[in-house]
């Protein structure tokens, strides 16, 4: 009561709360004391004090998303992935259900995984696009109903710019069944898209069912073939990527050379369990550690 009466509007207790939890995780960050921001001027909300003279480029509603992430290499991460893709409050809260942080740091070696929380998501190399696993919620398709790769397909191309977000950054997306022939068989793409950033073709193919050596196979040739007939001199080799309903790892070492730029990548039709991804991420990093 005696804050609102002096400064204004702004100042209930959860708004306090927030803003002591705020202080907190970032008082690193914030030069001054709280109380000495307060004598700064009269304003609506607590967090203009500290925006307006601290390195914080998000919005308040932003950082209550934020401040309740407990691990700070990942919040650090949605942090500067927010600022770097502009994402809304609500773009950042679902990448926030999705578990985006472990799924891509399931995807890395453990420097990468460090890398994620100082750099965020930079893109340098065909791995740093694969996600595992991929998550197509958006998509409204009931995981128990019966569907083909065809009702997939054309599930994606209608909520496009929803899969191009979670496909991450950097694609153009080009053609949809793609046909390409060689001698006198003709051959069919599911997705074509291109990544700027990596300057490569990326094709993708969809398998609503377990992944075969056969599918590994085709998929390489599909690469071996963009990377002959369609890839400029001055880009660089194509990559496929297989989304598929299940994968086996090791069918995809032992089918596929270390050097190919082919990827499997499973996909969920609803948000993943972020706490078994957590567990999943420590138990990787422990193995890791005691690798080395």
């Amino acid at each position: 009561m005696k804050l609102s009466e002096k400064f204004g509007r702004g100042f209930s207790e959860d708004t306090l709360k927030n803003c002591r939890k705020f202080y907190l995780i970032y008082k690193d960050r914030i030069s001054e004391t709280v109380f000495e921001l307060f004598a700064v001027e009269k304003s609506e909300t607590v967090f203009s004090f500290f925006k307006d003279q601290m390195p914080f480029s998000l919005q308040w509603s932003h950082y209550l998303v934020l401040i309740r992430i407990d691990n700070a290499d990942e919040r650090s991460f949605y942090e500067i992935e927010a600022a770097k893709s502009g994402w809304n409050v609500r773009t950042l809260q679902r990448q926030y259900n999705s578990s985006l942080y472990e799924r891509l740091a399931l995807s890395r070696n453990k420097d990468a995984v460090l890398q994620l929380a100082s750099e965020g998501n930079v893109v340098t190399k065909p791995e740093d696009i694969v996600k595992q696993p991929t998550v197509l919620e958006f998509l409204g398709m009931e995981e128990k109903a019966e569907y083909v790769e065809s009702d997939l397909e054309s599930a994606i191309i209608d909520k496009l710019q929803k899969f191009l977000l979670e496909m991450g950054k950097g694609y153009l997306f080009e053609a949809r069944q793609k046909r390409f022939t060689y001698g006198e068989d003709h051959f069919y793409v599911d997705l074509v898209f291109y990544n700027r950033l990596l300057r490569c073709y990326v094709v993708v193919d969809l398998k609503t069912d377990k992944l075969t050596h056969q599918d590994l196979g085709q998929m390489q040739m599909y690469v071996n073939y963009y990377d002959q007939y369609e890839k400029l001199d001055d880009e660089n080799p194509a990559v496929g990527i297989l989304l598929c309903k299940e994968k086996n790892d090791a069918l995809v070492e032992i089918t596929l050379p270390k050097d190919a730029n082919v990827f499997a990548s499973e996909y969920r039709l609803y948000l993943p369990d972020k706490k078994l991804l957590q567990d999943k991420l420590k138990e990787w990093i422990a193995e890791e550690d005691d690798g080395n």
